[in-house]
């Protein structure tokens, strides 16, 4: 009888240990979705941006004299975006991977802000309705992308929790859930820009 007793015992006890173990596997897997869904939405944002960019140098292009080095360097800032592939349905798990993807997004960025800056010097282009709208978007793009990111290292700090807490801890490496790298601030955001204006005479 009381070998029975005992046995159900270690039975209950297996049992609760078992669904445990399902739910806490669950909770990472759900929190691992959450991560590629957010991802998705990153690459949504970037995706849009780089959409807009062939329309907005094609309306700079029009304007007389305008400076062929911007263009290209924001054509060359595009293509080498096109470059860095990461699966877009799954956060990247490869930290240097997503510093290579961040760094050529950087990249585009940058020469993006240096045509909109030079473009001020057009008064024709400034004027032109196709560019304010793409001026705009490209704009509100970048703010996008800003809240998506954001967004995505949320995700990724409560799957990353997840992962480094008890009970789940003991066992997340083996069902093979590692951490999931974030995005971080360019060098360039810890001190602030120097702003110069045009001298006018």
């Amino acid at each position: 009888m009381k070998k029975w007793i005992v046995l159900g015992v270690l039975g209950f006890l297996a049992l609760i240990i078992f669904m445990a173990l399902v739910s806490g596997y669950n909770g990472l897997v759900k929190k691992s979705q959450a991560v590629d869904s957010q991802w998705a939405q990153v690459q949504n944002v970037y995706q849009r941006r780089a959409d807009l960019i062939p329309n907005l140098v094609n309306t700079v292009t029009g304007a007389a004299n305008f400076e062929k080095s911007t263009l290209v360097a924001v054509t060359d800032a595009r293509a080498s975006v096109g470059r860095v592939t990461i699966d877009a349905s799954h956060a990247p798990d490869d930290a240097a991977k997503l510093q290579e993807f961040q760094n050529a997004q950087g990249q585009l960025s940058t020469a993006l802000s240096r045509l909109l800056v030079v473009s001020e010097q057009y008064p024709d282009l400034k004027a032109n309705a196709n560019f304010q709208i793409l001026q705009v978007q490209i704009e509100g793009t970048e703010n996008r992308i800003s809240v998506e990111r954001g967004r995505f290292n949320d995700a990724v700090q409560i799957y990353d929790t997840a992962v480094h807490s008890f009970p789940a801890a003991l066992y997340a490496g083996i069902f093979g859930f590692h951490d999931k790298p974030y995005f971080t601030a360019a060098p360039e955001a810890q001190s602030a820009p120097a702003v110069t204006f045009p001298s006018f005479k």
